[in-house]
């Protein structure tokens, strides 16, 4: 008994004989269902990040290169995934982190007018090799290197960040609850790509995002406090 590639049989098996599923049956299991629930949240990750910008209209206390190579990241992970023929559960989240992250990298170019030829020119030449790398015409070694670059991508993505909160003693209009989600989704897709036996370097990433986001988070959590305590004084 087989939905979505849940396998459901040996479970609901040892179920009916009265027994609790052996740890060979309930892994496999709870990792499909965890891989899916993370694909579901995917959807609306950032969501938060973007209803907050557009609220206040501004996108103080946001590292735009952050954001753009954040988007390069998504791109050469989920032509990667593709290539390799891993199943939707193992990195389904990434194509909807992808779409949202070019439509948040739009709202920030919206909002930080004018944007400089240089920023242009980024945009542009993402817009003409995006395409290929997606389609993964290109020689498999040189995709190997460009998989491996994206994990310095992503780390490098979140320093600007990092460095812009610490320096601003500030978060800025970062939303909390998205960040809240990329950690936690870190944390679970960790778990599902072991269990789905998934290369080493795409666990690699995972762990990476949990100690970036974790660090971004601790910002909100830490700089949000005295904000927090001005109010109540004022009140």
């Amino acid at each position: 008994m087989e939905y979505f590639g849940i396998d459901l049989g040996c479970a609901i098996g040892s179920l009916r004989n009265g027994k609790f599923p052996e740890k060979d049956c309930l892994l496999p299991l709870i990792s499909k269902v965890l891989g899916y629930c993370i694909v579901a949240a995917s959807t609306t990750v950032k969501l938060p990040q973007i209803l907050k910008i557009l609220k206040h209209g501004s996108v103080r206390g946001l590292s735009m290169v952050a954001f753009e190579m954040e988007v390069v990241g998504y791109t050469i992970a989920l032509a990667y995934c593709l290539h390799k023929g891993l199943p939707f559960s193992a990195y389904g989240e990434l194509a909807f982190l992808l779409i949202q992250g070019i439509i948040l990298v739009a709202i920030i170019y919206y909002y930080s007018q004018p944007v400089g030829t240089l920023t242009w020119i980024r945009a542009l030449l993402y817009c003409a090799i995006a395409p290929t790398v997606l389609a993964g015409q290109m020689d498999p070694m040189l995709f190997e290197a460009l998989y491996a670059s994206q994990h310095a991508i992503f780390f490098c993505a979140r320093v600007p960040q990092i460095w812009t909160n610490f320096k601003n003693k500030s978060t800025g209009e970062l939303s909390f609850l998205t960040c809240l989600m990329n950690s936690a989704g870190s944390i679970v897709r960790v778990f599902t790509s072991i269990q789905e036996k998934a290369p080493s370097s795409v666990i690699l990433g995972s762990v990476i995002g949990i100690i970036t986001n974790g660090t971004i988070l601790s910002q909100i959590i830490i700089y949000q406090k005295p904000q927090v305590k001005k109010d109540k004084k004022v009140t």
